[in-house]
């Protein structure tokens, strides 16, 4: 089934949202990210991205104490990343409440270890393939890396990942729609479930990517600032669905 997943981005214990994934350009949406998970969840949310952008940018989980308690907040399934880059960090998100982890810098530093956690928790490990100018992003998209998207779609197939998600950081937070484009070939290359993230401001745009192949998608801005109201986006990929 084709999930709408909501994204709740920390920052020094606050929701906030990047713009381009550019920490000098930042909006707060809330001071309690827990509440926000709850009203997520009361929406219809099933599963819940939290992205620690502390920890990403520190190489080292740094909102642990809000994640156990948006874990307090919400029964939905809670996939977690930010700074997951060693079997500590890994295992302190999960004690912490997080059922699924994103690693990102990780598959492109150390993806032998990338390739041992598959093997010991399999589905609960996501990859994340964030691409700005067709290259790589890591360390919290501060850096770009050598590779492409292609070369790591690649990695990721080779290592036997479960699931990714696939970030156009020139369209994150940008509200200008998805690049289906970029999309659709992470998704032909792809021998792993994709989830897209980045650009969506409208249901036409959720529509689209289901239409492209991705089996889910993530929503910022566009449910913060109300362009999309969740509840209405999961009723309707519930819809298209049944009617299949």
């Amino acid at each position: 089934m084709f999930e709408v997943i909501p994204a709740i981005d920390l920052r020094d214990g606050k929701c906030v949202r990047l713009m381009q994934g550019d920490y000098d350009r930042e909006t707060v949406f809330s001071d309690d990210p827990a509440a926000v998970a709850a009203r997520w969840t009361s929406a219809g949310a099933r599963l819940i991205h939290v992205v620690d952008l502390d920890g990403a940018a520190a190489g080292r989980p740094s909102n642990l104490g809000v994640l156990r308690a948006i874990r307090a907040a919400t029964s939905a399934v809670i996939e977690y990343g930010g700074g997951l880059r060693d079997d500590a960090a890994v295992e302190e998100a999960m004690a912490a409440g997080a059922d699924r982890v994103v690693v990102g810098t990780a598959l492109i530093s150390r993806p032998e270890w990338v390739a041992s956690l598959c093997e010991r928790y399999g589905g609960r490990v996501v990859a994340g393939i964030d691409a700005r100018d067709g290259r790589v992003a890591t360390n919290g998209w501060r850096t770009d890396s050598s590779l492409t998207t292609s070369e790591v779609v690649q990695r990721a197939n080779d290592i036997g990942l479960h699931w990714a998600l696939f970030t156009d950081i020139s369209r994150d937070g940008t509200l200008e729609g998805p690049n289906l484009t970029s999309l659709r070939s992470v998704v032909d290359e792809a021998r792993f479930s994709v989830i897209a993230s980045g650009g969506v401001a409208r249901l036409e745009d959720i529509e689209a990517i289901k239409a492209a192949g991705a089996r889910a998608v993530i929503l910022g801005r566009a449910i913060y600032t109300g362009r999309v109201d969740l509840a209405e986006a999961i009723a309707l990929v519930q819809e298209t669905t049944t009617t299949c």
